[in-house]
Order: C-alpha cells, then structure tokens, then sequence
C-alpha cells in the first residue's frame, strides 16, 4: 500500500477560493440591494455586480463539487451521509425562518385591538384581501402537482429508467415556473402595497397586513426560484449521464428542497390566504 493512499473514507477537500469569492459576492449584493433601496445613482449597478458574482461563485462551486462526486470519485457512501445531515439541518435552519414569519402574521391576527390596528380587528379596516380560492387555489394544485412528478423522476432513477427522470424532472421544472408565473402576476394585481405609501395613504394601502404576506409570501417565492435552479442543474446533469440508483445525493437534496417549499405552501396557503383572510372583503 502506498504511503499516500487515503486510509479512510473522509473526503478532505482542496483549498478552494470559492468561500472567499461568495463572501464578497454576498457583500457587494447587499451593498447594492441597500444602495438601490435607498435610490444612490450607483445603485443598480452595484446590485448587478453582487447577482454576477453570486452567480460565477453558485456555478464555480457546483461545478467543483460535481467534479468531486462524478469523476474523482471523494463522495464515499459515509461522505453521503454527511451531507444528508446536513441538508437536513439546513432545512431545519429554513423552517425557523418562515416560524418566524408566521409568528408575526399570528401575532397580528390573534391581538388586533393590542397593535393597534384599524378597527381592532383582523384583517386591518379597508384592507381588500385576494381570494383564497382563486389564483392561490390554483398554485396549490400546481405546487403538490410538482411535488408528485417529482416523486415520480425519483422513483424512476431508483428503478435505472432514465428517459422517465428527465421527462419527470422536466415536468417540474415548468411547474415551478409557471407557480413562479402566477404569484407575480397575483403581486401585481395585488390590492395592497408591501409599504405604507408617503403622507400615509388610505386603510389598506400599506401596514402589518401587507407587510407579514408579502414577507413570508415573498420568502417562499425566492425559495421556488431557488428550488427550480436546482432542478434546472439535475435536469442537466441526469442528460449527461450523471445519478445512478445508488450515487445521486445531488438529485435527492433538490427533491428534500422542493418537498420542504411544498409543505411550506400548505402553511402559507392555509394559514395566511384562506385563515388570515377572516371576514375581509374580496379583491376583484
């Protein structure tokens, strides 16, 4: 046995520039998210430079870690267990996000008269809500859909059947964006605004309201985004030939991501659309 031979089945990784490179990618994005919030000349631009560099750093990095699981071979079956700790934790780490998201709408709902909202009740006076049981309906069913061929795209690559997890993966890919789609369109369509206009406005422009649904609607909207990029990168790699029934830890993170975005939407549209929005008028 030769003295450099690995003698376990860890894989020490090479020194890599890409955590210094995504700490500054990060920076300048919350730079110029900060400078273009606040209307600076240089604003855009500064914001611009921050996603360009995020995302050199997101496909440098996938790159470097695909490498190391598909062609040197580093991520032993116990280096598959790590990351499937860690993945798990991860999305622990979201779900207190949106917990905290959540608390805020409840808070609101449960004490009205204690936050001093209009009227005391729940929804605020003069707030027009969305109906639940229109374009949020209709994204549920879009969401579970694509949590269901996804399901079907794993159960496929576990059976070896390649052509079905493309297809299966692809399906979910459209679902995403069309998800994606609508909740922009139901933003702009919205009848209330994420702030209070200057001078104040009218009851419903603006307040606690908007600002809890937009928050925790919001946040799961960026995390579909997310989801759907990292669908995007499997569908990609199962077409060069990458996952086998027994090595595509990849694969299986995203469907971990997605079946989360998934539940978290039941919340969201339970909770929030249909629970939150009380005895509140209907948008038209």
């Amino acid at each position: 046995m030769s003295a450099h031979e690995q003698k376990h089945p860890y894989h020490l990784v090479d020194p890599s520039p890409w955590p210094a490179i995504g700490a500054v990618a990060a920076l300048v994005l919350t730079g110029g998210l900060v400078l273009y919030m606040h209307e600076y000349a240089g604003g855009p631009w500064v914001l611009l430079a921050g996603v360009f560099l995020v995302i050199v750093t997101m496909a440098g990095w996938w790159r470097d870690v695909i490498k190391e699981a598909e062609h040197q071979g580093h991520h032993t079956p116990v280096v598959q267990l790590t990351h499937r700790y860690g993945m798990a934790l991860f999305i622990a780490s979201e779900v207190m996000f949106f917990v905290a998201f959540f608390w805020a709408f409840f808070a609101a709902a449960f004490y009205p008269a204690e936050g001093g909202l209009v009227g005391g009740v729940w929804p605020p006076k003069g707030v027009a809500v969305l109906d639940p049981w229109d374009l949020p309906f209709l994204n549920t069913i879009i969401l579970l859909t694509s949590g269901a061929t996804l399901t079907w795209a794993h159960h496929e690559l576990l059976e070896g059947n390649r052509k079905n997890l493309i297809w299966g993966l692809g399906i979910t890919i459209i679902l995403g964006a069309i998800f994606t789609g609508i909740q922009a369109y139901e933003y702009v369509h919205a009848p209330f605004t994420f702030a209070m206009p200057p001078g104040g406005g009218e009851p419903g422009q603006g307040g606690i309201y908007s600002s809890t649904f937009y928050m925790a609607t919001g946040f799961h909207g960026f995390h579909v985004l997310v989801g759907t990029t990292f669908l995007i990168v499997c569908f990609f790699r199962a077409l060069k030939g990458h996952f086998t029934p027994n090595h595509h830890f990849g694969f299986e993170a995203a469907a971990w991501y997605w079946h989360f975005v998934d539940v978290v939407w039941i919340f969201l549209f339970c909770g929030i659309y249909w629970w939150g929005s009380g005895n509140a008028p209907i948008a038209h």
